[in-house]
């Protein structure tokens, strides 16, 4: 058996398990419905995360043969998965691995990291996962010789920044955070995640309005497809922690940043308490410029335990 054939083998047999536990006829039957506009999965991170693609059309609605594709992770802090500070490597070798089974021509996991690019690197424990997908695939750029300056046509604060050149040139956007408080923004999700892929990120906190310039920088870098790994939620301590770590053993996925992020809030709790969407700043500000949905009580959502 091929070893995608063995994937696919092993995950529409957790699905039809899950299905048959939950009264359905047959696993089949969850993907016979549209695809829904948030798909919520709990399970171990790697079946999770195919399972939530898959409820959203499978990677092949996002990735053509011979695009290239970027995903972005946490990987900025040399922790350990458990810290809840960085994604899980699980995640990230399910998201490279479905890419290439689409037929992307290049898959590419890249993050600015806040600490030691080789530390952060070994100790998220995501390039040594990686490897065994493809070498050469993880990196941590920090010289500029990687960045370039460009425009946001639509930054109502920052009108500029320098991004990662292989960012700017994909064709494919997947964000990848952990799910994790921040110190200033409130959560650090898909939204305020794409700071990683800039050079500086100083003038986002000292020259620019945060919130602003967080939906500016969104505006350029939207992903087409975000999954949250929250398998480890840092709920108070963010963006490196330590703090309290719920294992939740979730994936949030959807086609919408701000829908992902929306429903991450709604889902757990966050310094001790329960917040509404509307409450964290960058997210609300988000949905007013029109880069997605707040109203998460209004949009399909498919909930999956495997």
């Amino acid at each position: 058996m091929k070893r995608r054939d063995f994937l696919k083998y092993q995950l529409h047999g957790a699905l039809w398990l899950a299905a048959g536990a939950s009264g359905l006829v047959s696993a089949e039957s969850l993907f016979a419905e549209a695809a829904p506009d948030v798909a919520v999965v709990k399970g171990a991170p790697g079946a999770a995360t195919r399972a939530a693609v898959e409820l959203l059309g499978g990677m092949k609605a996002f990735v053509k043969p011979g695009q290239r594709v970027v995903i972005k992770p946490n990987m900025s802090f040399p922790h350990p998965v458990e810290r809840g500070s960085n994604t899980h490597p699980e995640v990230v070798t399910a998201l490279a691995a479905m890419c290439k089974e689409a037929g992307a021509s290049r898959v590419l996991v890249l993050d600015h990291p806040l600490s030691s690019a080789e530390r952060c690197l070994e100790q998220s424990g995501i390039r040594e996962a990686c490897q065994a997908i493809e070498e050469d695939m993880v990196h941590a750029f920090t010289s500029p010789s990687f960045y370039r300056e460009a425009d946001i046509p639509k930054g109502e604060d920052m009108k500029r920044n320098q991004v990662m050149r292989d960012v700017l040139e994909a064709d494919v956007l997947i964000a990848a955070p952990t799910a994790k408080s921040h110190s200033s923004a409130g959560v650090s999700l898909s939204l305020k995640g794409m700071m990683g892929l800039i050079l500086d990120r100083g003038v986002m906190h000292g020259r620019h309005e945060l919130d602003e310039a967080i939906v500016d920088l969104a505006s350029l870098l939207k992903a087409d497809l975000t999954v949250i790994d929250s398998s480890y939620v840092l709920t108070t301590g963010g963006p490196s922690g330590p703090g309290k770590v719920v294992k939740a053993d979730t994936v949030i996925a959807s086609r919408d940043m701000v829908a992902a992020d929306a429903t991450c809030v709604a889902s757990f709790e966050w310094y001790g308490r329960t917040f509404k969407p509307q409450q964290v700043n960058h997210i609300r500000r988000a949905a007013e410029r029109g880069l997605g949905r707040l109203d998460i009580e209004n949009l399909r959502t498919r909930t999956l335990t495997l």
